[in-house]
């Protein structure tokens, strides 16, 4: 009867152990399986991560490329165009001192002022152009700049605010064109319709947010022409950015121009 216990118990201890390595053996599988699994995930993920890095460098280089060439076109401009409209500007002058008939002078002098209008709108082109002015305290500095030569000899006093600017943030180039163009059409729209004697434009950050709002004292603007004076392509030219241009005519005309930078 011992000896029949004694054969149970070890028959039940080698059941039990080829159980213990059976299942030892199941549990080796599932973590080598794991294993591959995770290695196998690893590879993949490397390979992605590689083939994005190669599509960023990619994009990289057609930056570099793009800017490299803007920048060409900066210079041949400066250099090619800038010196033919000083020449024409100067012939022009030339001119005007030996003309002795008064219609001819006029005409020159319309001639002189054309010349520097052109010479303007190639600085604003170079100034677009410069992919080193992609920066809200480079537009704001222009922006300004721009207002106050406009503006300097109307009766429309101007006054100009900035709130929580970080001026090296980044603002793309077609960004920061729009909003000149913008701005631009609203001061002309100002000074050729409000009837206004002060203007006040502010420019407000809040993180990646950026809004421009240009307000004066005049008239206001017709309900029924509120989609004229150039609104249409100032709302065109924001939604093209996915931006807003918004605008209100309590005490005056407000527009209000935002981005996310």
């Amino acid at each position: 009867m011992t000896h029949i216990q004694d054969d149970i118990k070890l028959a039940y201890i080698i059941t039990i152990s080829i159980m213990m390595v059976f299942v030892c053996f199941i549990i080796f599988v599932v973590l080598m399986y794991n294993k591959r699994q995770l290695l196998h995930l690893r590879e993949k993920q490397l390979k992605e991560s590689e083939h994005q890095n190669q599509l960023l460098q990619k994009e990289l280089e057609k930056q570099k490329s793009i800017e490299a060439e803007r920048e060409r076109i900066s210079h041949d401009m400066h250099d090619d165009l800038g010196a033919g409209i000083s020449a024409l500007k100067l012939q022009a002058e030339f001119l005007k001192q030996r003309a002795e008939d008064e219609d001819l002078k006029s005409d020159i002098d319309e001639l002189l002022k054309t010349s520097e209008e052109m010479n303007l709108s190639m600085r604003e082109m170079l100034w677009s152009l410069n992919s080193g002015n992609d920066t809200l305290g480079s537009f704001i500095d222009y922006s300004k700049m721009y207002a106050y030569n406009f503006l300097k000899k109307t009766k429309i006093q101007l006054n100009i605010e900035d709130e929580n600017i970080n001026f090296e943030t980044i603002i793309t180039t077609e960004q920061r064109r729009n909003l000149f163009l913008c701005l631009k059409e609203a001061l002309n729209n100002a000074y050729k319709h409000s009837k206004s004697d002060q203007l006040k434009i502010s420019f407000i950050q809040k993180d990646k947010h950026f809004m421009m709002k240009i307000s004066d004292n005049g008239i206001g603007i017709n309900d029924e022409k509120t989609e004229g004076n150039g609104l249409r392509n100032m709302k065109r030219r924001m939604q093209e950015q996915n931006g807003r241009c918004e605008v209100t005519t309590e005490n005056g005309t407000h527009l209000f121009f935002g981005i996310d930078l």
